[in-house]
């Protein structure tokens, strides 16, 4: 029996490899009661046009040894039918991929509580079967999770991690970068320690990598509602064409299914589903609009040793960047010869700003400029008019505040700037690719708020000032 053509009854790829015998649906599909993409019939989700549950389905992704996988299947799969009953959970055992492969991934798909009940399961039944075979070497729990959220389960200087592992008396490693492919852009968390331990530990990795995606799903809507007409399903952000989200959960070292195609994470409808995928930078599709988008200049600062990388071999890198985000991208000259930090000069509409600065981070990201341990946080300045400065700071620092807790962004006014000849100042913004988007995003729009309002009171009386 196998176990990996077992997904949702609606539109799965797997499907397409062959049929299923009656005994291997009836052993994946205990949890149809529940809604969600993972869940429950077609017709049933058709008819019920209720909102969608606030949490998206996240699976748990294990790897376990192929030796084991029997055993978790069980004489004619009624061992792995009573983890999906007793769970209300939905396994998929991709038992014949990669054959020959001494580790087989497991994908749960079920509430948090229940895929951590099914790995507490999985795991007794390896421990018992490596008793009765008197295997003596432990049996360590593995967790895959895809690249974008491991920088937020380690925390600055590993403190996460190092929190988990002293909260569950656990050893915590992970999988080094240079193992990802285009095809699996997965890590390997690996926890050692007792059957207990492990299951504590999962609990709060779990609820690490599922808050890093929930925030990643935030900030994504956040942008389609933010940039009008910006195409995300087409977007390929990184230069290798790894995927910055989750893709679809299939077999490791397997091509990603296609964004038509079931995706655990999200209904197949979704305007989101692109993203996990591999498009070409030709899928781009360009708004034709009848005036022409707001030109913006975005100064971004990468570390002094990223600036052969990003320039490429006799420019080639930057000049294909330039192209393929349509904006101009200049680096700036260094003050002096011992900096650490080199502006990049990003002048675009919003569009080509969200690619040029994504197609950076994600470069950053692949050349190794920052640690396994490190996610990649940027540091970027907008200029504002300065009289505008103090609405983005708002009363007392509460619309900066708001701002900071919004978007997960560290967003500084400098105070005391003596605005330049515009009569603009900086605002400084430091996070992640899709934090530091959705903070300039935000300013842009106090900044048109601003505008319009000066433009009204131009032939009136004079424009309100704003308390800092």
């Amino acid at each position: 029996m196998d176990t990996d053509a077992a997904p949702p009854p609606q539109h799965s790829p797997r499907m397409r490899r062959g049929g299923r015998s009656s005994r291997e649906q009836d052993a994946s599909s205990s949890s149809s009661s529940q809604p969600g993409p993972s869940g429950g019939p077609a017709s049933q989700r058709h008819k019920q046009q209720q909102p969608p549950p606030p949490q998206h389905d996240f699976p748990l992704r294990l790897l376990v040894p192929t030796q084991f996988v029997g055993a978790i299947i069980g004489k004619e799969g009624l061992t792995i039918k009573n983890v999906t009953k007793q769970t209300q959970s939905k396994v998929d055992i991709h038992r014949k991929e990669n054959a020959g492969a001494a580790e087989k991934p497991i994908t749960i798909h079920s509430t948090p509580e229940g895929c951590s009940a099914a790995c507490r399961m999985i795991l007794d039944i390896m421990q018992k079967e490596a008793n009765d075979t008197k295997i003596t070497e432990e049996i360590p729990l593995k967790i895959l999770a895809h690249n974008s959220l491991v920088g937020r389960l380690i925390g600055k200087e590993g403190r996460n991690l190092k929190k988990i592992e002293e909260e569950t008396g656990t050893k915590i490693t992970i999988s080094s970068l240079q193992d990802l492919t285009i095809y699996n852009p997965e890590r390997t968390i690996t926890v050692k320690g007792s059957l207990e331990a492990c299951c504590k530990a999962e609990v709060e990795i779990m609820r690490k990598l599922r808050e890093a995606y929930e925030n990643d799903i935030a900030a994504i809507n956040q942008q389609t509602n933010l940039i009008p007409g910006l195409n995300l399903n087409a977007l390929g952000i990184f230069s290798t064409g790894l995927p910055m989200m989750p893709h679809a959960a299939g077999p490791r070292g397997a091509p990603p299914v296609p964004a038509a195609g079931y995706s655990p994470f999200l209904s197949p409808s979704s305007h989101l589903s692109g993203l996990y995928g591999v498009p070409p930078a030709s899928a781009i599709s360009h708004q034709h609009t009848s005036s022409a988008p707001e030109q913006e200049v975005v100064y971004l600062f990468i570390p002094t040793q990223a600036v052969g990388a990003i320039i490429g071999k006799k420019g080639q890198h930057i000049k294909q960047l330039a192209r393929f985000a349509g904006a101009s991208i200049k680096i700036a000259p260094a003050e002096s010869p011992d900096v650490t930090q080199r502006m990049v000069i990003i002048t675009g509409p919003p569009e080509a700003q969200f690619k040029a600065q994504g197609r950076i981070f994600g470069k950053l990201k692949e050349e190794n400029f920052f640690t396994a341990k490190e996610e990649v946080k940027l540091e970027t300045h907008i200029k504002v008019p300065s009289s505008a400065a103090g609405r983005v700071i708002g009363k007392g620092g509460k619309t900066v505040n708001e701002l900071q807790n919004l978007t997960s962004a560290e967003v500084i006014v400098p105070r005391d700037q003596t605005p330049d000849e515009n009569d603009e100042v900086f605002v400084k913004i430091s996070g992640h690719f899709f934090a530091s988007q959705t903070a300039q995003r935000k300013i842009r729009e106090i900044i048109q708020q601003v505008k319009q309002q000066e433009q009204k009171h131009q032939q009136g009386g004079p424009v309100p000032r704003h308390s800092k």
